[in-house]
């Protein structure tokens, strides 16, 4: 029976459950230094005078590094790509989300409230920190833009991005909207929503002579090589990234932020290595957020329901510094049939840290206001809201014309709602009860893109008989470890307990970002396809050994099975493939594979597709809401492991419940900054807020994505859910919320 797919317990639970597994800031390097960031407390202007004696007197200060006497870089801002688009630097694109600017005391501008503007290193943390906070520093303080309703008055477009472009149209909408029988026209809001990852950022640097070493918490160690390198003017081989695990990351890990190259620069400076960890504060600006957005759906359709035109513009914030586009219309773009559709993404400029992805970039906030809108509208036509979507069902992809790889979203609709119990639903808001209690049930669909990119992946078989497969990629705490050695020991024809996958290490073959729900999906292939190689190096040298059972046999009479090579015409001629290594020589026998991207996405349009179902129980008095249950059935290609699965769906409705419910970075807009900025205040779900989590994961297989057939499975969790509660919070009240999150207070209006 195939390893794949099973639910395999975690091969590195035992680790981490015994506090062995080493995150980026517990890597123990002799003599280290530790260096805090001192940040702006303006938005915006120039800093106009530096006091740093008294930090520099204190006992173990060595040294405070600021803009007047920071090393020089080669390249000041680390790098020139943007985020949301634009040129691409050099080659290390290919692989990698752009790198935003960074601020890396090479100037004297402040561009955000919370900008890194100095760096004290200490010989222990506490006298770091002591000293961080006796820097002071006066500013030439500039008019700053923190009213995102007047930088609306001066919207930008952004730059055109490949798959994601600025604008799109088909037919003509407006003729549409004029036949349709009936339309909506409403305005939805997102806020600012902070990444809130266990483990929060750190790296450590260490230089010997002209190499670097960076022990980072990153989903993307060759971008931070990459982004390192240019930075000191060095070739990407002499900078090496360590990230063995990740302890969470939700996209702002994903590109390489100023502290990773700020450690780098404090080690040179004081010849020593240096760590730098970010406090739960700090990870609120430097690091990235989820955009604002304000999002306008015009929806016309006709009497039965059909969608004659789709109009979706969407403005979001970016940064003075640097621009990312949150993409919200891309949903949009894909989900739904209808004759015409039109959309628009634009950019209103404020005065704060660089936004970035966050999980489901554009689609957790785009399917917000597409599915509320699509639920308006099934109560203006009276009609059932999985009748609505079934009947704008698209059999292919509405904007290329091309067949989808695979989808089963209607069958997802099916579970989904018989799980859920949909028939029972009295549709009249405010109808169902459960006592004083008023009971809501809401929907949604979906949808997040099967991506994919070329990695690569090394095998080798050891002469103990053990097999270790390596690739330069990362484990954020999704189960990357488990779910590569299922796919290498079902390829080698090894038990489990034999093979060992190693990853997080720029010195090992290189793979992608571990972001866009890509990484099963592109390094799964390359492991695949090293471990099958490697296979086929053992079958062919254990056939060409004069000495073996097996030899004068042909590479397709062999079998491998449970660690050894087996004729299949004749079981009994065996061979155990350690004995292959050792006659071979001793020495390990190793294969190579490249994965790389066909043309199969010129050919088929790859998404994962799902449905969710949400109860929501208010209390009419006080308005609290509270989800006792949720039922979410996903369709995502070929499940690599139960458990995993399982969890990281499950992790995603819970977010989606966040989401919905909680999130949201109350910002002080006089200043900029963040006043939520911790745990404590920023609000995120615990166990006490989350029901029953219903997951089921129909049967699909896609033999267009990989030769897995695996699509992610990271981000489709989160979509759709936050438009499931505000529909079901409109079945219970009565009331639509169309601006996140929904709070109490907005019920009780």
């Amino acid at each position: 029976m195939s390893i794949v797919g099973q639910g395999i317990d975690r091969v590195d639970a035992r680790l981490k459950v015994t506090g062995t597994a080493t995150y980026s800031a517990e890597h123990k390097l002799p003599n280290m230094a530790y260096a805090v960031i001192v940040q702006s407390t303006i938005p915006k202007g120039r800093i106009a005078a530096v006091e740093t004696a008294a930090a520099e007197a204190m006992p173990g200060v060595l040294a405070v590094l600021t803009h007047q006497n920071a090393p020089r870089l080669a390249k000041p801002h680390g790098s020139e790509t943007k985020q949301g688009g634009g040129e691409q630097s050099k080659p290390d694109q290919k692989q990698s989300p752009p790198t935003p600017k960074l601020t890396l005391l090479q100037e004297d501008r402040v561009y955000y409230n919370g900008q890194p503007v100095a760096l004290v290193v200490a010989d222990t943390f506490e006298r770091a920190r002591d000293a961080a906070r006796r820097v002071r520093l006066r500013y030439a303080a500039e008019p700053a833009q923190l009213d995102f309703s007047k930088a609306k008055q001066k919207l930008r477009r952004p730059e055109p991005q490949p798959e994601r472009p600025s604008d799109t149209g088909r037919g003509n909408v407006e003729r549409s909207l004029q036949r349709a029988a009936t339309r909506v026209d409403l305005l939805y809001t997102t806020p600012m929503e902070n990444h809130n990852p266990i483990e929060p950022h750190a790296t450590i640097a260490q230089w010997e002579g002209d190499r670097l070493t960076l022990y980072d918490t990153t989903q993307n160690i060759s971008g931070a090589q990459r982004t390192a390198a240019l930075s000191f003017g060095l070739p990407p081989e002499q900078v090496r990234v360590v990230c063995p695990f990740v302890g969470g990351g939700f996209g702002s890990k994903g590109t390489t932020w100023s502290h990773v190259v700020l450690a780098a620069i404090a080690a040179k400076a004081v010849q020593r290595p240096v760590k730098l960890a970010l406090d739960r504060t700090q990870m609120y600006g430097p690091v990235g957020a989820r955009p604002l957005t304000e999002q306008r759906l015009v929806l016309g359709a006709n009497a039965q329901g059909k969608l004659a035109a789709i109009r979706h513009d969407t403005i979001s914030s970016t940064a003075t510094l640097d621009d990312f586009t949150e993409p919200c219309t891309s949903v949009s773009r894909i989900l739904y049939a209808s004759e015409s559709l039109q959309t628009s993404q634009r950019l209103a400029t404020l005065d704060v840290g660089v936004p970035t992805y966050m999980r489901a970039p554009g689609e957790a906030s785009g399917s917000f206001a597409l599915e509320s809108a699509l639920d308006e509208l099934a109560y203006r036509l009276k009609m059932d809201p999985v009748e609505l979507r079934l009947a704008n069902y698209a059999e292919k992809d509405p904007e290329k014309d091309i067949p989808w790889s695979s989808k089963s979203l209607r069958e997802c609709y099916r579970a989904g709602a018989e799980r859920f119990g949909w028939a029972r639903r009295n549709p009249k808001p405010g109808s169902m009860r459960n006592g004083r209690t008023l009971v809501g049930w809401g929907m949604a669909t979906a949808t997040y893109p099967a991506n994919r990119k070329g990695a690569k992946a090394v095998a080798a078989l050891l002469p103990d008989g053990t097999a270790v497969v390596r690739s330069g990629s990362h484990d954020l705490g999704t189960g990357t470890y488990t779910v590569m050695t299922q796919i290498a020991a079902d390829a080698l024809g090894m038990p489990l307990s034999r093979v060992r996958f190693q990853l997080g290490d720029t010195t090992m073959p290189e793979a992608p970002v571990s972001g866009g729900s890509q990484t099963v999906a592109s390094v799964g292939p390359a492991v695949h396809q090293a471990a099958r190689a490697l296979r086929d190096k053992l079958i062919a040298t254990a056939t060409a050994d004069t000495a073996s059972p097996l030899h004068g046999l042909g590479a397709g009479d062999v079998d491998a099975v449970d660690g050894w090579l087996v004729s299949r015409a004749d079981p009994a001629r065996r061979v155990q493939m350690s004995t292959v290594v050792t006659r071979a020589g001793g020495q390990p026998i190793v294969a190579n594979a490249s994965a790389e991207q066909g043309d199969e996405k010129k050919r088929f349009s790859m998404h994962a597709f799902g449905a969710v179902f949400v109860e929501v129980h208010i209390d009419p008095d006080v308005g609290t809401i509270h989800v006792p249950r949720v039922v979410g059935a996903y369709g995502i290609g070929r499940m690599m492991n139960a458990k995993t699965t399982h969890s990281q769906l499950m992790g995603g409705i819970v977010w989606g419940l966040g989401m919905g419910l909680m999130e949201k970075t109350e910002m002080d807009w006089r200043f900029g900054r963040a006043v939520n900025a911790n745990l404590a205040d920023y609000h995120v779900p615990v166990n006490a807020d989350c029901g029953a989590i219903d997951i089921i994961v129909v049967d699909e297989e896609d033999k267009q994505i990989n030769e897995l057939g695996a699509k992610g499975v990271g981000e489709i969790g989160i979509t759709g859910v936050a438009a499931a509660i505000a529909n079901a919070v409109y079945h219970a009240t009565g009331k639509r919320i169309r601006d996140l999150p929904i709070t109490p207070d907005k019920v009780m209006v």
